[in-house]
């Protein structure tokens, strides 16, 4: 399973580059707003820049028409760009048009497995369940997941299956488990992925061990 980062935030996404474990980033309207981007094509380029793998750019139109053309300019921006699009009856048709065409799609707002599989069936690059909205309500978010890893595996569907809206360091877990093929995690579930206070003990212990050595 690889990770991507789900941030706008410029620093955070240069930290995880450097980390070397991240292979893509996912961004939303409320990420880029909440970074105050006021040039969203150079903040798009800038990430691309960064990171040499999947960019997820939502498109913002809400009929197939504007989809089409929103998707068609963002993605000649950077041959890494994967336009988001959401689960509408307009949106399906943007993206049956746009998997002609060989732009990158990636079907969000996805809150069930029958969503995902008519995504897959026109054609979007990937689909994103989100888990810790439906958690939220009482659903099983991963179920969602694995079941559309289940659907796409038995009918060899090219569509990958990104576990979306994931909110702490047990759901990347879970998304490997249920054989999600990305978890887009927050920068902040990845720092909480790589500590833990048995391994700050270890170091610490190992340092002041190592300093009594090297007095004698």
């Amino acid at each position: 399973m690889r990770i991507f980062l789900d941030t706008a935030n410029i620093e955070h996404i240069r930290h995880a580059a450097r980390l070397g474990v991240i292979s893509g980033v996912t961004t939303n309207p409320t990420l880029v707003a909440r970074e105050g981007a006021g040039d969203l094509k150079a903040a798009v380029l800038e990430i691309c820049s960064i990171v040499p793998g999947p960019i997820s750019v939502e498109a913002l139109s809400l009929d197939a028409e504007g989809m089409k053309r929103e998707a068609r300019e963002l993605s000649s921006w950077h041959e890494n760009i994967v336009v988001k699009i959401p689960v509408s009856e307009a949106g399906l048709e943007a993206i049956s048009v746009l998997s002609g065409e060989n732009i990158k799609t990636n079907l969000t707002l996805c809150f069930s497995a029958n969503q995902a599989l008519l995504g897959a069936l026109v054609g979007a690059t990937y689909v994103s369940p989100f888990v810790g909205r439906l958690d939220d309500i009482g659903h099983q978010g991963m179920a969602v997941v694995a079941d559309a890893v289940e659907l796409f595996d038995h009918y060899n569907l090219p569509t990958q299956v990104i576990a979306a809206s994931l909110r702490h360091p047990l759901h990347p877990i879970a998304a490997a488990k249920a054989g999600a093929h990305i978890a887009t995690i927050p920068y902040s579930v990845l720092m909480q992925m790589i500590r833990h206070p048995l391994t700050d003990i270890g170091i610490a212990r190992f340092a002041e061990d190592w300093k009594k050595v090297i007095k004698q």
